[in-house]
C-alpha cells in the first residue's frame, strides 16, 4: 500500500471590506514535508470577483495576484532544491513568509491538514472545493462544433470532407490532436474555437491555453502549421475581450493564421487550391 502522507494547507482569503469582513477565496498554499512538495494555486480569472465587488479594482487585484504567485512559486523551487526554508514549518509559515499578515484586503485562513498519497494531486483537488466551487462555469451560446459546421459543409460540396484526418502532433512535453488535416510535406491542421462564451476571463483564457499547447509542441519532430477558425461572441460587451484573445493565438510561436466566420468561404477556396496543387 501506498504510504499517506501529512500535509498542511492554507487558503488565501480577498477581504473586500474589514468592516463586514465578507471574503472570496482567492488561492491555496500545500505543504507535504516528507515528499518535499511545496505547492500554491491562485485564482486566474476575477468575473466571479468583479460582480460580488463592482468596484473592485481589477487591475490592482490582478497585479497583486501575479506578483504573489511570482514569489510562491520561487519560494517552492528554492524549497525542493535547497532547503532554504525550515521543513518543520506548515503551510500557514510558508505562506506568511511571502504575504505577512497584516490589516490587507489579502489574508490567510488558519492552517488545515491532512494525509494524501499524492501532494500535487491534492492541490488541485483542495484548489477546486475550496476556490473554484462556486464559480460560475462557462456558458456557450455555440460550440466549436458549432463553428465548424459551416466549413464542414462547404467542404462537403467541394468533394473535400474525406482528404480531412485527424492528426496528432508530438512533441516531447506535449501533444495536441486535430480533428481536420491533410498533408503535403508539412500538416495543415484547423481548428474551430468558439469564443462565444460568458465572460471576457474565460475568453482570454481558452486563447491562452491553447498559446500554451502550441507552445510545447513547438519542437515537434513533425512540422506543421495551425488554422484556426474562431467563432465571436453574441454580445457585443465581449468584442473587446475576442479582440485581445485574437491577440493571444497570434503571438503562438507556432506560425498561424486565423480564419473569422466571415472567412469560411475564403479558407475552403484556399484548402482546395491547395489540394489540388498537391495531386
Amino acid at each position: 500500500m501506498t504510504d499517506r502522507l501529512p500535509y498542511t494547507y492554507t487558503v488565501l482569503r480577498y477581504v473586500h471590506d474589514t468592516a463586514t469582513a465578507e471574503f472570496v477565496t482567492v488561492g491555496v498554499v500545500l505543504n507535504c514535508p516528507k515528499s518535499l512538495f511545496l505547492g500554491a494555486k491562485l485564482r486566474k480569472t476575477y468575473g466571479r470577483l468583479s460582480k460580488l465587488f463592482p468596484d473592485l479594482d481589477a487591475s490592482a487585484f490582478k497585479s497583486s495576484m501575479n506578483t504573489i504567485e511570482k514569489a510562491l512559486n520561487a519560494a517552492a523551487l528554492n524549497y525542493s532544491k535547497d532547503c532554504l526554508f525550515p521543513r518543520a514549518g506548515d503551510a500557514l509559515a510558508f505562506a506568511r513568509s511571502i504575504v505577512p499578515t497584516d490589516d490587507s484586503s489579502l489574508q490567510w485562513s488558519p492552517v488545515g491538514s491532512g494525509l494524501t498519497t499524492n501532494p500535487e494531486q491534492q492541490l488541485e483537488k483542495l484548489y477546486l472545493r475550496l476556490v473554484a466551487n462556486y464559480d460560475e462555469k462557462p456558458e456557450r451560446t455555440r460550440s466549436d462544433a458549432d463553428v465548424w459546421r459551416p466549413v464542414r459543409e462547404k467542404l462537403d460540396q467541394a468533394h473535400l470532407s474525406s482528404k480531412l484526418i485527424e492528426k496528432t502532433i508530438h512533441a516531447d512535453a506535449d501533444e495536441i490532436e486535430f480533428k481536420h488535416a491533410w498533408k503535403n510535406g508539412i500538416w495543415h491542421c484547423y481548428e474551430a474555437l468558439s469564443f462565444d462564451l460568458s465572460d471576457a476571463d474565460h475568453i482570454k483564457d481558452k486563447a491562452r491555453r491553447w498559446m500554451g499547447h502550441l507552445s510545447a509542441v513547438r519542437d515537434s519532430r513533425e512540422a506543421f502549421k495551425p488554422y484556426f477558425v474562431v467563432g465571436a461572441p453574441a454580445d457585443p460587451k465581449l468584442r473587446p475581450a475576442f479582440k485581445d484573445a485574437l491577440a493571444i493565438l497570434r503571438k503562438s510561436p507556432v506560425a498561424t493564421e486565423i480564419f473569422q466566420e466571415s472567412e469560411t468561404d475564403q479558407l475552403v477556396a484556399q484548402i482546395e487550391a491547395e489540394i489540388e496543387a498537391h495531386s
